[in-house]
């Protein structure tokens, strides 16, 4: 099998140690395998995407020694294949429209009968307040907000769904059950009013268009993993091998945000520092 890997920053700040680790990771894997490494440019939340961070990143990578084999692709550019999708989800009754807001979410779960509430990939667990009895029929809505209804693929999730893992801290082979995803995920977001997409739904379509076949990202996304196979059985796409990455963590042990510029490489760059010592920092 051709290996092909990826790499998908958000243009909404400065690249750091983490993102170049996980750049590497990807690019040294493809091409070890005299692989593919493609570039994603996930943009779809055009309120804090900045074209000047954006051409920041590429000229970071391009300065790690990092190079794609083919344009970039932008998440921009793809509304119309996320709106495909959906309408295949919402025609097969997989999805519902939701008016709360964290306020009303956290106030039901807050509710004594709820108990403690559990928290899943995507935050808390949805408590199911504006879950349809029956599937609605009218035309999808692009003004709200649209979960997946998870007791509805309770069919298809049958004992569980299955995928392989290649991290150093997961084991090789990971089932998630339909209990797991009813108790521990719930029913995610899979479209935002002010985006027309979400990341999962975003990133299961793009991968799949991009013909990704080993997926390569920190360790905070692989309980994400099991709605992006899901959503992959739903709209019947390929699964990809998933290779979830240690993160890379400050001195008191926190992962590196956008916010930490103290760790972006542009600094590292201004105070002289040469790819190879990127590599070095990060364990490479």
């Amino acid at each position: 099998m051709a290996v092909v890997t990826r790499f998908a920053p958000s243009p909404t700040g400065p690249l750091h140690l983490g993102h170049a680790y996980s750049a590497l990771l990807a690019h040294d894997m493809a091409r070890r395998h005299n692989g593919t490494f493609l570039l994603r440019v996930e943009d779809i939340d055009q309120q804090r995407s900045k074209p000047e961070w954006e051409a920041q990143l590429l000229d970071d990578l391009h300065w790690l020694g990092i190079c794609w084999d083919a344009p970039p692709m932008r998440q921009s550019d793809r509304l119309r294949a996320y709106h495909a999708a959906l309408d295949r989800l919402w025609q097969a009754g997989y999805l519902y429209p939701c008016t709360c807001t964290r306020r009303d979410i956290e106030t039901a779960l807050a509710a004594p009968q709820e108990g403690a509430p559990h928290h899943g990939p995507d935050g808390p667990v949805y408590p199911g307040t504006c879950r349809p009895q029956h599937a609605p029929q009218v035309p999808r809505p692009t003004d709200q907000h649209l979960r997946l209804n998870i007791a509805n693929t309770h069919a298809l999730l049958g004992e569980g769904l299955t995928f392989s893992e290649t991290g150093p801290t997961h084991p090789a082979s990971t089932i998630t059950t339909a209990e797991d995803y009813t108790r521990r995920i719930g029913d995610v977001v899979l479209a935002r009013k002010d985006f027309g997409t979400s990341y999962h739904l975003s990133v299961v379509v793009d991968d799949a268009a991009q013909g990704i076949t080993h997926v390569s990202r920190g360790e905070d996304l692989f309980y994400a993993t099991a709605i992006h196979i899901l959503l992959q059985r739903l709209l019947g796409l390929p699964t990809p091998l998933y290779h979830h990455h240690r993160l890379i963590r400050d001195d008191q042990g926190k992962r590196l945000a956008k916010r930490d510029d103290a760790r972006a490489l542009s600094r590292y760059r201004a105070e002289g520092a040469t790819p190879q010592d990127i590599r070095r920092m990060v364990g490479l």
